[in-house]
């Protein structure tokens, strides 16, 4: 019997003493899967879970596991082990007074092995699905977050066409007054050279209209 307890898979505990790893509710799992609100097709909404694992004394009995029919269980020798009276003690000497107080409770260490292998397997169980929660949390948090990403690189596309085209805007703006100053340029000299042939003649270098003025005012002065 002793045996046969020790060759079973710890992954997959038998029916008995309670402990079904395959068959455990959820009512003791932290991580509570809550109704998904309403959203928009290209922004799902994560799964919503609370971060908070359960005690240890809740996970065995969500687990199915019943305490053994003896006066001690595994919890029992932990709490034994910690006491103060074996404080200092050297590991073979705990291990003798223990041995000594199972042998006068009349708990044979098969049974007590059998339970640890139980609430191990029920830690083990809790422990898988509570990762299993997680990674599907993660993949879900993954998958809004690549979601926000393309939202926000659309929106940020659209602005930077905008801000492009204002850049483009003030360019034309720019060439269009360069242009226009252009024109403006060749008027003058137009203006200035049809007013040129009012006055007389002068040794100014200068055609401008100013000097076409200068020369005109020049001209009126008496001799």
């Amino acid at each position: 019997m002793f045996r046969r307890w020790f060759e079973i898979s710890p992954g997959k505990p038998e029916n008995g003493n309670g402990a079904s790893g395959s068959g455990a509710p959820n009512a003791g799992l932290s991580l509570i899967e809550t109704p998904e609100e309403s959203r928009r097709p290209a922004r799902p909404v994560p799964l919503e879970v609370v971060a908070k694992t359960a005690d240890f004394d809740q996970i065995y009995r969500s687990s199915g596991v019943k305490p053994p029919d003896l006066p001690y269980s595994i919890l029992k020798v932990v709490d034994m082990l910690a006491s103060q009276h074996l404080k200092g003690m050297s590991p073979e000497a705990k291990r003798c007074a223990l041995l000594m107080a199972l042998e006068a409770a009349g708990v044979g260490m098969e049974d007590l092995l059998q339970d640890a292998m139980v609430r191990q397997r029920a830690l083990n169980d809790y422990a898988e699905k509570q990762q299993e929660r997680l990674n599907r949390f993660e993949a879900e948090k993954s998958e809004e977050n690549r979601a926000i990403q393309a939202e926000l690189d659309r929106v940020t596309g659209q602005y930077m066409a905008r801000i492009q085209a204002n850049v483009d805007e003030v360019a034309r703006q720019q060439d269009a007054l360069l242009a226009w100053q252009k024109r403006k340029q060749e008027e003058s000299q137009r203006i200035a050279d049809a007013a040129g042939y009012l006055v007389p003649e002068g040794n100014s270098p200068h055609n401008g209209l100013t000097a076409v003025l200068e020369r005109a005012s020049q001209s009126r002065r008496p001799a």
